[in-house]
């Protein structure tokens, strides 16, 4: 058995093991923590696929940014479980029904996909360099580059939104 495979099994068994505590932890500083961990080892998968570049930055953006904007969201909403709402039994039972028919439409895709089968051609150009992967986002992948910009300024607009405090009405 070769060194990447044990690596690669070890990371893939960490990886599923913090996602999953990542959603049932009931603390979400936990929560959080995991997720960071989660991220860590999916940078180490980066690093077997030899792209460290992308395993670099997954680590700078995701661990430290995301998770910096994360922990403060968690810290300004102050989430205690006596002013907790609960949600009604339809709430949840749609939650359910939604989670179940996603699983079902990936499966379905996943069993109906096909490899692609063809010769590998080698062009001999280095998409490590920074300058080749400047190039690619900046002019073919421009459109989604952009939209992902617009996503992180929605998403920090609505956390803004959410820790403002309300106006006691009087």
């Amino acid at each position: 058995m070769s060194i990447f495979l044990i690596l690669f099994c070890v990371l893939s068994a960490i990886t599923i093991a913090t996602a999953f505590l990542t959603v049932f932890s009931r603390n979400p500083i936990h929560s959080a923590i995991y997720l960071v961990i989660c991220f860590f080892s999916i940078a180490g998968h980066y690093l077997l696929l030899n792209a460290q570049f992308l395993a670099i930055v997954h680590v700078i953006v995701y661990s430290g940014a995301i998770m910096i904007l994360f922990l403060f969201t968690i810290m300004l909403m102050n989430l205690n479980k006596e002013n907790e709402v609960h949600k009604p039994r339809i709430t949840r039972l749609g939650a359910i029904v939604s989670f179940c028919l996603i699983c079902l439409v990936l499966i379905a895709i996943f069993i109906n996909s096909k490899p692609i089968v063809g010769e590998y051609i080698a062009t001999g150009e280095d998409f490590q360099s920074i300058k080749v992967l400047g190039k690619i986002l900046l002019n073919e992948y421009m459109v989604p580059f952009e939209f992902a910009s617009i996503l992180l300024l929605v998403a920090m607009i609505g956390t803004v939104l959410l820790s403002k405090k309300e106006k006691l009405q009087k």
